[in-house]
């Protein structure tokens, strides 16, 4: 950055902040509880300056602690120092996982509105894995983690539960609803950031217009008609135009051909 070699991933995360549009977002409803509970992450890592390493520091203390319990006989002192760690991290994680949650599903909910012209009704839900109290659940699943050799309490257990008309989109929901939802959560996340930050990430939205009618194309405009006014940048690629009529207007074309590219 500037010519200075970037140290902290952490600093990174927070000079340039984007946002990616493509297929692998379908993992988001269809994949297993750790990609939601990175879509989650990522979030507040764009928008919390100490939410990364106090993650960082939560999940190497479960590393450590998950190193003890495949012991045939874990230090018990260790053992409950890593717990306590973990405690005062993961507690922290989850307030900060229920505090966004709340605040990011409107605008998740409106997304999808957008798109798929109000078909159906979109709800999030955070799942905690620790219910009541962190430190007394780690103690009741001290037997189960000696059988399991594994830390089973906690946020890294978490889940982001996605409901359409009340229903789990990834069990019940169509193909056509699981890219809907996916591309939902994204415009969610760039409006997010857009709203904290006070201007448009940069999106980067890789043959998604492909995948969607018309109708549901015409209903990212809105986003992309935010981006143009707060000056953010977006790159779309597509195999063919089309993408929505209005968007046609000020673009820059580039085209590869052969593996060469040319601007059209």
């Amino acid at each position: 950055m500037d010519s200075q070699p970037v140290k902290k991933l952490a600093n990174y995360l927070g000079t340039l902040r984007t946002v990616i549009f493509c297929t692998e977002d379908l993992e988001l409803v269809k994949g297993t509880a750790r990609s939601r509970r990175r879509f989650m992450d990522l979030l507040l890592a764009q928008t919390s300056p100490g939410y990364l390493p106090l993650l960082q520091r939560y999940m190497h203390t479960v590393r450590s602690r998950n190193a003890l319990l495949k012991q045939r006989t874990p230090d018990e002192a260790a053992l409950d120092g890593f717990s306590r760690e973990l405690v005062v991290a993961g507690d922290q994680l989850i307030r900060a996982r229920m505090e966004l949650i709340p605040r990011f599903s409107p605008l998740a909910r409106l997304a999808y509105r957008r798109i798929s012209n109000d078909a159906e009704e979109l709800r999030l839900e955070y799942l905690p894995s620790v219910k009541h109290d962190f430190a007394l659940e780690l103690t009741q699943a001290r037997l189960r983690e000696r059988s399991y050799r594994s830390t089973l309490v906690g946020p890294h257990r978490d889940e982001l539960s996605l409901l359409l008309n009340e229903k789990s989109a990834a069990q019940f929901g169509s193909e056509g609803q699981k890219r809907t939802l996916a591309i939902a959560l994204k415009m969610a996340q760039a409006e997010y950031l857009a709203g904290i930050h006070g201007s448009a990430p940069v999106l980067l939205i890789d043959d998604v217009m492909g995948e969607l009618d018309v109708k549901r194309r015409s209903g990212l405009l809105p986003l992309l008609e935010q981006a143009r006014k707060t000056s953010g940048q977006v790159f779309m690629t597509c195999t063919e135009e089309n993408w929505p009529r209005e968007l046609g207007r000020d673009l820059f074309r580039w085209e590869v051909k052969a593996g060469a590219l040319a601007k059209g």
